[in-house]
């Protein structure tokens, strides 16, 4: 089992010691970034550093090297914006750097984007995404839905201020089985069970898996709330987006 001085990025390391606090993400961070190539290591840093030119040159270098598309997203973009995530979270940086890091992704999938389109790979999934009700805040819930794309998910954007109809329509029009909601404001957070509970009201709870998320919301609220999941970040959501639809598999 490797350590973190075994990872061969110096910034990668310095951000993980600096910004991680949780030990059970610090490791997990670790061990991923270990598994990463130091290429991979090298766009994860410059996407991290907000540096979106050099995440554009290195992506390209490393597909011209013959480096696998679905490894540069996962192992460099995903991987790096993950730790944006967390830093955005626990309030280490604020908007301006998180647009300046989803810029530096945006570059990097630039490249990406068009050979997975190519390829003919289906989407694995649908996901649909909203701040509630009275909440005008975006950039973790754009950051999810950055990542999701990046993952594989087909996923429709409801954006800030959504109604419990405007939820329920979306889901029953694309027939989506995962639903995702974003709050930043305890004021707001009680629209989520609002939501949810209008969803029981029409006889659809059974038809989605309902993910909740933002800067106040915690398990313990999520599961006051009756939501099936929560994600405490942008790579967490994906996660468990990915078990959902492992579980709707199961159900079938």
């Amino acid at each position: 089992m490797g350590s973190i001085s075994d990872i061969s990025n110096e910034f990668i390391r310095e951000e993980i010691e600096e910004y991680l606090e949780r030990p059970e993400e610090k490791t997990r961070f670790v061990d991923m970034f270990l598994e990463a190539s130091s290429k991979m290591q090298d766009i994860a840093a410059a996407l991290i550093d907000g540096d979106h030119h050099t995440v554009d040159e290195l992506t390209e270098q490393a597909l011209n090297e013959g480096v696998e598309a679905l490894e540069i997203m996962d192992d460099g973009l995903i991987l790096g914006m993950g730790i944006v995530g967390i830093k955005f979270r626990e309030n280490f940086i604020f908007v301006p750097e998180v647009l300046a890091c989803a810029r530096a992704m945006k570059a990097g999938m630039s490249h990406i984007e068009p050979i997975l389109s190519d390829s003919g790979i289906d989407p694995i999934g649908t996901v649909i995404m909203g701040t509630v009700k009275g909440d005008l805040h975006d950039i973790g819930k754009n950051l999810c839905i950055m990542m999701l794309r990046g993952a594989g998910f087909v996923v429709h954007d409801l954006g800030v201020d959504t109604s419990e109809e405007e939820f329920m329509d979306a889901v029953e029009e694309f027939e989506a089985p995962i639903l995702g909601m974003s709050a930043l404001l305890t004021t707001t957070m009680p629209n989520m069970g609002k939501t949810i509970d209008a969803f029981i009201d029409e006889d659809l709870r059974e038809d989605v898996k309902i993910m909740v998320g933002g800067a106040p919301v915690t398990q313990t609220f999520a599961d006051d709330m009756g939501a099936d999941g929560y994600g405490k970040d942008a790579l967490e959501c994906v996660t468990l987006a990915k078990e959902f639809l492992q579980e709707t598999d199961d159900d079938w």
